[in-house]
């Protein structure tokens, strides 16, 4: 027989070792990490003992994940916090600035809005954005994290910009459309990469989306 004919054979028939007891308490097996060899019986409880591992290892992820998760949670609250007293365009920033690179550990952000309020001229913020970029804007579902090659958000960074080697660019919405857009930097090209999560990142867009709205009335 072959060994798939004498594995389904004991699928099909449980009662066989009930019948051949004796078979159980004097056949023995090759050690699963070599050497001697063992009973089934020590086997199978060398096998319990690895799933237990393998089981106990998943949870510890699990618990770290949650932890993680805890842990941005409590920060993304705190900016809420802090947009939610902000009573100025330029305290929206402060705000978004000093938790981001505090809480977050984001080196450089740039913030780009499309519409500019008299008065605005020489503020970074309401410089010139290509039809190009504010269409891609409006086409993103989500935000996208990823290279900077290729992109004009690149020279945003003031003096790191040549340093900067990823990016996170998300859109800011108001009513529908497209008001502006985040653009977070990082000279780690793996910081920000393609496939990673985002839905804090459509949190926060969607924070100082409405917050930008509300001072800029």
């Amino acid at each position: 027989m072959k060994s798939d004919e004498v594995a389904h054979y004991l699928q099909d028939n449980p009662q066989f070792f009930e019948e051949h007891s004796d078979l159980m308490a004097n056949m023995v097996i090759p050690h699963p990490h070599g050497g001697r060899t063992i009973s089934i019986t020590e086997r199978q409880m060398l096998a319990l003992r690895d799933k237990n591992k393998q089981l106990e290892s998943k949870m510890g992820e699990l618990l770290q994940f949650g932890e993680e998760n805890d842990g941005i949670s409590e920060k993304m609250h705190r900016l809420a916090v802090g947009m939610i007293a902000a009573g100025s365009f330029q305290a929206v920033l402060h705000t978004l600035n000093f938790h981001l690179r505090d809480d977050f550990g984001v080196p450089h952000l740039a913030v780009r809005l499309w519409g500019r309020p008299a008065d605005t001229d020489e503020l970074p913020e309401f410089a010139q954005v290509s039809q190009e970029l504010q269409a891609f804007a409006e086409t993103l579902a989500q935000p996208y994290c990823g290279s900077t090659s290729g992109f004009e958000t690149s020279s945003w960074f003031g003096e790191a910009s040549p340093h900067v080697r990823s990016q996170a660019l998300i859109a800011m919405r108001n009513g529908g459309g497209t008001i502006g857009m985040i653009a977070m930097g990082s000279e780690d090209v793996e910081r920000f990469y393609a496939g990673m999560g985002t839905i804090y990142l459509e949190r926060l867009g969607e924070m100082a989306s409405a917050a930008l709205a509300r001072v800029l009335r």
